[in-house]
């Protein structure tokens, strides 16, 4: 399957004729990372769709998203997992999840989950001052930091949205040198240290093998 991550980010994934017993409803940013654990592990049992990814710009649109994707879906299948943490939902996701009977990934958000939970939960009081990306953001820096942002207008706003960071932080899903080289110069235009944090897939992995 060919991927475009603007149609990820701007769309999300339409799901295809359905295979599985139990649905994915993902973020369009884990898209990548979903379907490279389904094939690396023959887990043919698990179909997906994805909400587009830039729902985390407006977090107040995906709880009614997930809903809507939910009723839509699940007569056709056995079981439904969501691929978000909280995400900005204020809980509210959560409480929508309950209600409809379906598990969700646990965590506040993508870059605690794929450190693992419990060790985000551990050093993020330590990492306040700490900016994080994912191989998604990574490639999508413009579409989800500048542009909303405003910095490809305002250069000279850098400094107020992050001179209370110290450092970028990537978070490696996988070994790619092009991807940490411009992860590298994410940092560099923010301002800030850069270090490459390698975590795989984390607790995304684990909660899929229990599907």
């Amino acid at each position: 399957m060919i991927l475009n991550d603007t149609e990820l980010t701007e769309t999300g994934l339409p799901l295809e004729a359905p295979r599985g017993k139990i649905l994915i409803i993902a973020c369009g940013a884990l898209a990548r990372e979903i379907i490279d654990l389904k094939e690396a592990n023959r887990w043919t049992h698990l179909d997906l769709t994805c909400l587009p990814a830039n729902y985390h710009l407006y977090p107040d649109k995906i709880t009614a998203a997930v809903q809507k994707t939910v009723a839509k879906h699940r007569d056709a299948y056995d079981n439904i997992f969501i691929a978000y943490a909280d995400c900005g939902t204020g809980g509210l996701l959560q409480a929508a999840c309950a209600e409809l009977g379906v598990e969700m990934n646990a965590g506040p958000h993508c870059y605690s989950f794929f450190e693992g939970n419990d060790r985000f939960a551990t050093t993020s009081a330590d990492e306040i001052t700490t900016f994080y990306l994912t191989d998604f953001l990574v490639r999508q820096f413009d579409a989800f930091i500048i542009k909303p942002m405003g910095l490809d207008r305002h250069p000279q706003l850098r400094d107020m949205y992050f001179g209370n960071y110290e450092k970028l932080v990537y978070q490696a899903q996988t070994d790619d040198p092009a991807l940490t080289a411009k992860a590298k110069q994410c940092a560099s235009r923010l301002g800030l240290a850069f270090e490459r944090r390698y975590t795989g897939y984390g607790d995304l992995k684990s909660a899929m093998a229990r599907l």
